[in-house]
């Protein structure tokens, strides 16, 4: 991420609506604000804030600015204590660039350069309400936990010194009982840890502010870490997620579970093996209105091909219900792909559909939290999204990925009061967009498989082999050996220990856009999701064959057969001649799918 200056920061806090500036001034009272845009209006006009421009100039206009609220806040009775103490500490960030010590910001406030303020999730929410709300990519509101709130919480509460401590001993990224020891012990240690006076005074503000003290008002409580949604690492799914949160105290709550799941094995060893400091990472809480998607749908989407990195296409997922059945990898979801030329030009642009088996759908629990039901046989056998609302979410990509200037990993929700689309989350894509320009890398068996014995979508394009461990639950990790591979109903990233050390990945349910997929993909590990039967198809120690280098469709077979990478530049000037050399003679024969000519013949 840029660094900016914290004098620009500090400026950009005061957001986008007094004084024709660009800021927003957080106002004492009405009367405040209004003597404020009056003050402004008879000074000299001074540029919008913009990262390229002057910081000097951001900075003095901003504390003009704000001067000028303060001082009309200074004559207003009505003004509140806690707000006045806010804006003096963001009035002093603004001059000086000392830390802005808020512990919770409106999302509507924050811009793409405050990741180190509230997280990958929170800046990137403020950044797409503030600037793509009125080019069509509606974003819901709400608030965020900061990361001076998260030190805070530790410093004060004396969990440091523990928390250092218990991660002190290198073993526990080699051994998994020890990890998981360590991690209950951290989080059990926050958790017994009772949040700050003034910490709880603002949370409940910021509460109060979005649902309007209504207690039936629901929340999408999300972690949002300063080391997350990053190019080349997603994070995805690390920490935690609680939606239809009802009530303060239940916010509260979820706020507190979000802080410690900053400690969840899997979040452990996933900061260690990219080489994240365990220190250096702050949590906040991003505190998000409720899409009412429990009557309608969500899903993902990507703003290219997840698989070979053809940029010329939108690839969307769909399930009914909540999207975390999507996200969690609980459900083999609808999927499409959109041509964006095509869609530029107004013309028939969905390429590619798949019909998902949709066999559960998560919902609402009456008085809060989810639960996850069966689908009924008419929602399994329709499309959980029309092409003409694919096609809206297509266009919203497109916008999301032109504003970001790189491939975007997008998660979307319709609401099934008013039928409207909105985004929810927006991240950078962290593997098919790093893959070499130019370069071409394809794989293929050196002999022909023996019996096929399941089949499910394929992630990535590589090849493993192994003996077969059939695991049910995580708490089997300890018996996982390093070259095995690991087949499950499902995985999600709590099981990111042990899909490290796999030597491929079977999956009963599933979508390729799942957080397991994600990180296979970060891994480097062959995996085929949505197989819908694998774990009665093969037994423990069974030998195997994963093979996601035959299109869409991966396949697994009987038998160890030996896999051979083939590399070279895609602007070779005879590729299919190229490709025949290596032994790769059947790439556009498959009929799966088109998308094998898109790597070979349109790649970019």
């Amino acid at each position: 991420m840029p660094v900016q200056s914290k004098i620009c920061r500090g400026a950009a806090v005061l957001g986008a609506s007094a004084v024709g500036l660009g800021f927003v001034v957080p106002q004492a009272s009405p009367s405040a604000a209004r003597a404020a845009a009056s003050t402004a209006s008879a000074s000299p006009a001074s540029p919008a804030f913009s990262p390229s421009t002057g910081i000097a100039s951001c900075a003095v206009a901003g504390a003009v600015s704000f001067a000028a609220a303060r001082r009309a806040g200074a004559r207003s009775t009505r003004a509140r204590s806690s707000t006045n103490a806010r804006a003096q500490r963001v009035a002093l960030f603004a001059r000086g660039g000392e830390e802005d010590t808020r512990v919770c910001i409106p999302l509507e406030e924050l811009r793409n350069t405050d990741v180190d303020k509230v997280g990958g999730k929170s800046a990137s929410l403020g950044e797409m309400i503030s600037q793509l709300s009125d080019v069509g990519v509606p974003v819901p509101g709400g608030f965020s936990t900061t990361a001076f709130a998260y030190k805070e919480f530790l410093d004060k509460g004396g969990i440091n010194d523990f928390i250092n401590n218990q991660l002190s001993d290198d073993t526990i990224y080699t051994d998994v009982n020890k990890l998981m020891e360590v991690g209950k012990a951290i989080r059990d240690k926050i958790m017994d840890t009772p949040f700050q006076q003034d910490f709880e005074a603002e949370l409940k503000e910021q509460w109060s502010r979005v649902s309007g003290g209504d207690d039936k008002f629901t929340f999408a409580v999300r972690s949002s870490a300063t080391a997350e949604d990053l190019p080349d690492a997603s994070f995805a799914g690390q920490q935690e997620t609680f939606l239809n949160v009802m009530g303060y105290e239940d916010l509260k709550q979820k706020v507190h579970l979000v802080f410690a799941s900053l400690f969840t094995d899997r979040a452990i060893s996933y900061r260690h093996d990219r080489g994240f400091e365990h220190e250096k990472v702050q949590l906040c809480a991003t505190c998000q209105k409720m899409v009412r998607s429990e009557t309608g749908s969500a899903g993902v989407m990507f703003s290219l091909d997840t698989e070979s990195g053809f940029k010329d296409v939108v690839f969307v997922t769909a399930a009914w219900g909540l999207g975390e059945t999507v996200v969690g990898g609980t459900v083999n979801p609808d999927e499409w792909y959109v041509f964006k030329p095509t869609l530029a030009e107004g013309k028939n642009s969905v390429v590619s559909r798949t019909m998902g088996s949709k066999l559960v759908k998560m919902i609402y629990k009456e008085g809060g939290g989810s639960e996850v039901v069966d689908t009924s046989e008419e929602e399994q056998n329709k499309w959980s999204a029309s092409d003409e609302e694919v096609k809206a979410l297509a266009e919203m990509a497109v916008k999301i990925e032109k504003h970001y200037g790189r491939p975007m990993d997008i998660e979307w929700a319709r609401d099934g009061d008013d039928g409207k689309l909105y985004i929810v989350q927006a991240r950078p894509e962290t593997v098919a967009s790093q893959k070499k320009v130019g370069v071409i890398e394809e794989y293929k068996m050196l002999e022909k498989g023996g019996e096929k014995v399941a089949e499910g979508r394929a992630v990535g394009k590589r090849i493993g082999s192994g003996k077969v461990n059939i695991l049910t639950s995580i708490d089997q990790m300890a018996e996982f050996e390093k070259g095995q591979v690991l087949v499950a109903d499902m995985t999600d990233p709590d099981w990111e220990p042990i899909m490290k050390k796999a030597g491929a990945i079977i999956t009963n349910r599933g979508g390729r856009t799942c957080h397991a997929a994600i990180i296979a993909r970060e891994l480097g590990i062959p995996a085929i999701v949505g197989c819908g039967d694998a774990t009665d198809k093969v037994k423990k120690g069974d030998a195997v064959t994963v093979s996601c280098a035959e299109g869409d469709t991966g396949y697994i077979y009987k038998g160890e057969y030996v896999g051979i990478c083939g590399q070279g530049p895609s602007d070779h000037p005879d590729l299919a001649k190229w490709l025949m050399e290596q032994g790769i003679d059947s790439v556009s024969l498959n009929p799966d799918s088109v998308i094998p000519t898109w790597q070979f013949l349109g790649k970019k």
